[in-house]
């Protein structure tokens, strides 16, 4: 069976740092992939580089089977990867469903993006305010997102991810900011929304608790490299995960 995600020996230096050295990874369909590591592990230039923010220096990335190494990230994201944001990318100064729809128009192949009244079309507004409804955000729709709190914004930046129904979706740390009493609801609504999609889900993640629950698999960074690639009971058990990531056994 055919990966969505491989990566083959990714390198990327800027300077004398060395934020990839050797990364590889295949990513099967439909699982939901944790992506650990301190804070300039490479995680990040990882999922850059996955969506063509950044281009490696050496290796190649394939989505189903497909080299998108050189492509750019609106290229890459039409052929079906998706991201949010640590700090989500909205405009302030339009509603939730506004917003919706302009991620509606700028994922639509026919560049619906140049003109407003066809983003207003029937069915993009349906298909709008459906998401809004799955992630809880229906009585949000026709508020400014300047009033929104901080967590519906995160559920807002996700949802405007699924516009162009991605096969491949990042999340960079989404329950970041977000009150320790608030993160697992929030996390029960987001693996809730998605498991509706045929999405397949790399999230990079700091809190230990979201890992061991939410993701079939955990990728250990450290350095530029990854080292441990298994479940997350034997990754969080792993001596050099432990040392370098965690801080402490469990």
């Amino acid at each position: 069976m055919t990966s969505v995600l491989s990566a083959h020996d990714l390198g990327k230096s800027f300077g004398a740092v060395v934020a990839a050295s050797g990364l590889s990874m295949e990513v099967p369909a439909g699982q939901r992939v944790s992506l650990i590591g301190s804070n300039g592990a490479g995680k990040t230039t990882f999922v850059n580089m996955v969506t063509g923010y950044l281009k490696p220096d050496s290796g190649r990335i394939l989505l189903e089977g497909r080299d998108i190494t050189a492509l750019a990230p609106r290229r890459i994201s039409r052929m079906g990867v998706s991201r949010s944001f640590q700090i989500p990318q909205l405009c302030i100064e339009l509603t939730a469903l506004e917003n919706m729809l302009v991620a509606l128009a700028a994922s639509d192949p026919g560049g619906r993006l140049s003109f407003w009244k066809p983003a207003h079309a029937d069915d993009q507004r349906i298909r709008a305010e459906e998401l809004l409804d799955r992630f809880g955000l229906a009585e949000y729709a026709d508020r400014p997102v300047t009033e929104l709190p901080g967590g519906v914004r995160k559920l807002l930046d996700i949802a405007m991810a699924l516009t162009g129904r991605p096969r491949l979706l990042l999340l960079d740390e989404p329950t970041s900011g977000v009150s320790a009493e608030e993160k697992f609801p929030m996390m029960e609504t987001v693996m809730g929304a998605l498991a509706r999609e045929s999405v397949t889900v790399l999230f990079v993640e700091h809190d230990m608790d979201i890992v061991t629950r939410y993701a079939d698999r955990v990728v250990a960074f450290f350095n530029g490299r990854i080292i441990a690639d298994d479940p997350p009971d034997r990754v969080l058990d792993d001596p050099e995960v432990q040392r370098y990531v965690t801080g402490s056994a469990r």
